[in-house]
């Protein structure tokens, strides 16, 4: 199956592509790697009319950098964090979760702003983007508006977007020297959307402390009692109210589900303390 009959239009900037998009209303839809949205298209599972193209618009690809964070554009490719060609906030972990979404073919299409827009749960960028406590810059007719990372998705597949809006930056604070990660996800083989994913961020210098457990039906869920415990007590203290948790969190999952996130975030938080 082909997609509809649709008009294309690249955008020069954000500015233009938000013209476009607030001109077209409910006809238009962006597209930056199309990794997710060609084959909804192909599968007629969506019909815009009309197809705003981002990824040549430059302030979209562009990365700033400050003294406590970095500011990725939306249109940042997958391949850029796996190939060191845009600097990494986070101390060697945007990197390598990069290097193990789906496959390189998308990894070199694919955008950091796409995937995040299109907010499927099970996304390495969705859980980690969260676990870093990244904020999102949401750009409309009205300018720029933040949203916290934990925020932006109300549910799978749904965000905080307006329908004139765009995902033009994403801001990482950066991690300090001290911090420590762990990034653990099931698959069923690579390549696969993972099945069960979990994070772990622990950044003493800035008295930050994150454990989440992601690929759910929902966003990604903190584990607040995980988190106070390693900030306290260190991995094993974490390991030891892990499970108990985890069940509270997603009492209505089936304990088959369940274990295989304590295991995902056990297994990341065994990271800890091999990550430089």
């Amino acid at each position: 199956m082909k997609p509809v009959k649709f008009d294309y239009l690249p955008a020069r900037d954000g500015a233009e592509a938000v013209r476009l998009l607030t001109e077209h209303g409910d006809e238009a839809k962006c597209i930056a790697g199309g990794q997710s949205l060609g084959p909804m298209l192909n599968l007629r599972l969506a019909r815009p009319a009309v197809l705003v193209d981002l990824h040549r618009a430059e302030d979209l690809t562009g990365v700033e950098e400050s003294r406590d964070a970095i500011v990725y554009g939306g249109a940042v490719r997958h391949a850029d964090f796996e190939d060191g060609r845009v600097p990494d906030a986070a101390r060697g972990m945007l990197p390598l979760v990069a290097s193990r979404i789906a496959y390189r073919a998308v990894r070199n299409r694919g955008t950091l702003g796409g995937s995040l827009s299109h907010a499927d749960p099970a996304a390495d960028w969705v859980c980690v983007m969260t676990g870093l406590g990244a904020t999102y810059l949401l750009r409309g007719k009205k300018g720029v508006r933040e949203v916290a990372a934990e925020n932006f998705i109300q549910a799978a597949f749904m965000t905080e977007l307006a329908p004139n809006e765009i995902l033009a930056g994403v801001r990482v604070p950066r991690l300090s020297d001290s911090a420590r990660w762990g990034y653990y996800k099931f698959c069923k083989k690579v390549g696969e959307f993972s099945q069960a994913t979990g994070v772990v961020v622990v950044d003493p210098e800035r008295g930050y402390c994150r454990v989440l457990v992601g690929a759910l039906d929902s966003p990604p869920v903190p584990l607040e009692p995980v988190a106070e415990a390693l900030a306290a007590d260190g991995p094993d203290g974490a390991v030891a109210v892990l499970d108990a948790a985890v069940d509270t969190a997603l009492g209505d999952y089936p304990q088959v589900n369940r274990q295989l996130y304590k295991v995902a975030v056990r297994r990341a938080l065994a990271q800890i303390g091999a990550t430089r």
